[in-house]
């Protein structure tokens, strides 16, 4: 893409002085001769009709439309219907989701390579859309905002769509009535938007407005509210601003805004897919993303948050409460406040100029309907019970990385050891868990669901069904070199790397070899074999003899988009992106 600015013409004129046939295929569709001079901009959407997340984007992308003209742009509309995490839940339609965000990615970045746009508005709610739309700003490197979706609103007694681990589990039991499904299914997804607790989704509306790349106060926005279409009539506004004053994604996405982000994640009690989408989102925009990262960061800022999954409260009330600007605002001594975001403002300045607008006596006015305070929802850093949220493990079973979200596990400064038990697949384990295979301080594998092995689907129907029994959720402990869904509770220890399917130790382990997981010291370590410790240099003995005789698992069902990803997928630890 050429990226040479005249300031008395746009990005297109070259094209258009050089090419005619440009004009006559615009002069084609809804344009008239005035809108070949103004500013362009596409708009790029993943609107469809293929979950609550979406179906309302089209409307939310018209409405950024209007701002662009009102501002004397024109804008154009491209769509990428993303998926849900939650069709994809029970069957092989997991392994695509990861994917699809490499998919999307492509499909918007081709969009703004063909025409040579002036700006770009990305519109998207959800789990893998959201870094997707995120990794294309960052390869386009032209002014572009992305305005976030919103929240879909919570059901009876503020449950939400997660409740439908359990509802599941207690099927395949036969412990639940026809009765309790309907209502379930009645109640539990009421209105559009993203899914209602702190899950990847959330969370990455979160990131995008950590990182400057939405506007403020835009993240979570009740999905139900005019405030999410106004927001996205200002963000049609504000791209032209970019666009003017020639702020491209490059100048947004600094080192500096990143540490930002994984700042505010740590204090959110964000998803554990962001450690996997913010090292790909960087490696578009350029840079390598270490994982000591996160947990320099988790060791340093206070977790904020009282949010579902962990916590008692659906995400509106988070907007409610003051959202992405209150939790910069209660750590803005930790955060580089310089950084420049889509206002064309630094961050310091918008949370100067949010203050000054009365915005957060606004939005928590809303919580006097539910007569409940902010502090209830997003606690002072004086009265936090602890750091961070999640840590970075790794050890002799996890040389390169291992993840756990600590704020979700009953003890965040959980020691334990103990033998293993090993399943091949997610399907193996969970159908241990419904046959009552599992027992009260089990220590479980999960393997062979890494991007090379299966694609990196969650183990959300396995995580849920162990929170479901009372006497396994607070005392198994479940590794996976899979990935979980940010609704995830429970001692659950992902994305650990090397995967089994590269030879990774998790793929050399046998059914009663000995582990030591140690959160307090980020450490994930075989200790022994058959019930006896040893020491690490004959494990490391053990574990290489076992290397020699291994095989690389074979699947000849993998084809098309599947089959690419998983032979080309960048390990985990570098944000599965790929290579």
């Amino acid at each position: 893409m050429n990226n040479n600015w005249q300031s008395s013409l746009t990005r297109t004129q070259k094209v258009r002085n050089r090419w005619r046939q440009f004009d006559a295929l615009r002069l084609g569709m809804d344009w008239t001769e005035e809108d070949l001079t103004k500013f362009q901009i596409f708009i790029d959407d993943v609107y469809g009709d293929s979950h609550p997340g979406s179906i309302h984007l089209g409307d939310l992308s018209e409405a950024a439309g209007m701002g662009v003209m009102e501002s004397g742009g024109k804008a154009a509309h491209f769509h990428v219907t993303d998926l849900c995490d939650g069709w994809a839940q029970g069957h092989s339609g997991m392994n695509y989701i990861l994917a699809s965000r490499e998919t999307i990615a492509d499909m918007v970045e081709l969009h703004g390579s063909v025409i040579p746009w002036d700006g770009a508005i990305m519109v998207s709610s959800c789990d893998k859309s959201i870094p997707a739309h995120l990794m294309a700003m960052a390869r386009l490197n032209i002014p572009a905002i992305h305005m976030p979706g919103g929240t879909m609103g919570s059901g009876p007694d503020l449950s939400t769509i997660a409740y439908g681990g359990d509802i599941s589990l207690r099927e395949h039991q036969k412990k639940v009535t026809v009765q309790e499904i309907r209502e379930f299914c009645l109640t539990s997804a009421p209105t559009c938007g993203a899914c209602p607790f702190l899950g990847t989704a959330g969370t990455m509306q979160c990131i995008s407005e950590a990182l400057g790349l939405a506007l403020p106060g835009t993240a979570l926005i009740p999905a139900f509210y005019q405030e999410l279409y106004r927001k996205a009539r200002q963000a049609g506004k504000a791209i032209i601003n970019l666009v003017q004053r020639r702020i491209k994604t490059s100048e947004i996405l600094t080192p500096a805004a990143f540490e930002n982000a994984i700042k505010v994640h740590a204090a959110i009690g964000g998803s554990t897919n962001a450690i996997i989408h913010l090292p790909a989102i960087a490696y578009e925009a350029g840079y390598e993303l270490p994982l000591e990262l996160f947990n320099q960061a988790n060791q340093e800022i206070p977790y904020l948050t009282n949010l579902q999954p962990s916590g008692e409260f659906p995400t509106q009330f988070f907007w409610y409460a003051g959202g992405i600007p209150m939790i910069q605002w209660l750590i803005r001594d930790q955060l580089d406040l310089s950084v420049m975001t889509v206002t064309g403002k630094t961050l310091g300045e918008n949370l100067e100029d949010l203050m000054n607008d009365n915005y957060f006596e606004r939005v928590q006015s809303y919580l006097t309907n539910h007569r409940i305070s902010a502090s209830d929802i997003i606690r002072t850093p004086e009265k936090a019970t602890k750091k961070g949220s999640i840590a970075i493990l790794k050890g002799s079973l996890a040389p390169d990385c291992a993840v756990i979200k600590y704020a979700a596990a009953p003890d965040h400064k959980l020691v334990k050891k103990g033998p293993v038990t090993i399943f091949e697949s997610e399907d193996e384990a969970y159908q241990g868990i419904v046959d009552n295979k599992i027992k009260p301080d089990d220590i479980i594998i999960i393997r062979n669901e890494g991007p090379r092995g299966s694609g990196m689907p969650e183990m959300f129907m396995t995580t849920e069904a162990l929170s479901s029994i009372p006497e396994l959720s607070a005392s198994v402990t479940l590794i996976t070199d899979g990935r979980y869904s940010g609704a995830t509770r429970g001692i659950c220890i992902g994305h650990v790397a090397p995967e089994a399917a590269l030879g990774g130790p998790i793929g050399l382990i046998k059914t009663g070899d000995l582990v030591l997981v140690d959160i307090p010291n980020r450490r994930l370590d075989v200790i022994g074999f058959k019930g006896q410790e040893t020491t690490p240099e004959e494990v490391a003995r053990v574990l290489e003899g076992r290397r020699s005789k291994w095989q690389p698992p074979v699947s000849n069902a993998k084809r098309g988009v599947l089959r690419r990803y998983s032979e080309k997928a960048a390990p985990v630890n570098r944000g599965a992106y790929l290579e």
